[in-house]
């Protein structure tokens, strides 16, 4: 992550993609984790990035925030951030590791559609097995080899053999995410997937699940039947927790006022946004708000 000034108009801290810290000035980075992270990141406040990261854990406990939610992970582990997502290091976790970083752009649209790299629905953290870990660490450090070695090759096709040892690691870390009997269940599931893309699409105006029902040609038992099975959870608390979520970034990246952003998020009175919003963080949204600050 680059030591400069980040982007975003509407007051998101959004980072790009690290150029002038890649070898070669290639689109992507493959490297110890402490040698990553540039000192004027403010690391350990909220931000996001428009590019992918790959951490592999060496060692842990580590605790890392990926969109509001805590994850542990420890040795051997995997976390997987895709761009656009905020995430927020740990101070008092030790780093320690491999780091892969890769510009959107750099893999051609096939294999960006044969690794899931943008499965949002995929949870971030990955737990290989033995096996599945020593196939990830060699197709790594294969990676790692001909990233460091610019000498071997011209750049054109020192390029073309880093996607494809990309690709190869890219394809793993893929199958392992698609192994997890959760993402076997909302993969298989389409009613589930119907409803979660119109849940992304109308959260803003829309928190009825008898409306999602009817728009999707449901009945309200057989959604809850599917949401059930896929997630653990209602469909009212499926909605709720991306109304949450879209809340808690408006708060920790804007400046608006509370009550703008209720109105964002489909509560156009301040006063049940805010009941709305305690009930399920237990904090106010002002108090949400000061803790990132």
């Amino acid at each position: 992550m680059a030591d400069r000034t980040p982007q975003g108009g509407d007051g998101i801290a959004t980072f790009p993609f690290p150029v002038e810290l890649s070898v070669g000035g290639v689109g992507m980075q493959v490297a110890p984790m402490g040698e990553t992270w540039a000192t004027g990141v403010p690391l350990e406040r909220v931000h996001r990035i428009d590019f992918h990261v790959v951490l592999l854990f060496g060692a842990g406990p580590v605790r890392h925030m990926v969109d509001f939610t805590e994850y542990e992970a420890g040795a051997g582990d995997l976390l997987w951030i895709r761009p656009g997502q905020v995430h927020r290091f740990s101070p008092g976790s030790e780093y320690r590791g491999t780091v892969l970083t890769m510009q959107p752009g750099f893999l051609p649209r096939s294999t960006v559609e044969a690794t899931g790299l943008y499965r949002y629905d995929l949870p971030p953290l990955l737990h290989p097995d033995p096996a599945q870990l020593a196939g990830l660490r060699a197709a790594l450090d294969q990676l790692r080899r001909e990233y460091e070695d610019t000498a071997t090759l011209p750049l054109s096709l020192h390029t073309a053999v880093l996607r494809h040892c990309l690709t190869a690691f890219l394809l793993r870390l893929a199958h392992l995410a698609a192994s997890s009997a959760e993402a076997l269940r909302k993969r298989s599931d389409s009613t589930f997937t119907l409803f979660r893309d119109a849940v992304e699409r109308d959260f803003a105006s829309n928190h009825s699940v008898s409306a999602y029902a009817d728009a999707l040609g449901y009945s309200r038992r057989t959604l809850v039947r599917a949401v059930r099975a896929a997630t653990g959870e209602t469909p009212k608390s499926f909605i709720d927790k991306r109304v949450v979520l879209e809340a808690k970034r408006l708060l920790a990246h804007t400046d608006l006022p509370i009550g703008r952003i209720g109105a964002a998020v489909g509560f156009p009175d301040a006063a049940n946004f805010s009941k709305f919003f305690h009930q399920h963080t237990d904090r106010t949204p002002a108090a949400f708000r000061a803790e990132l600050r």
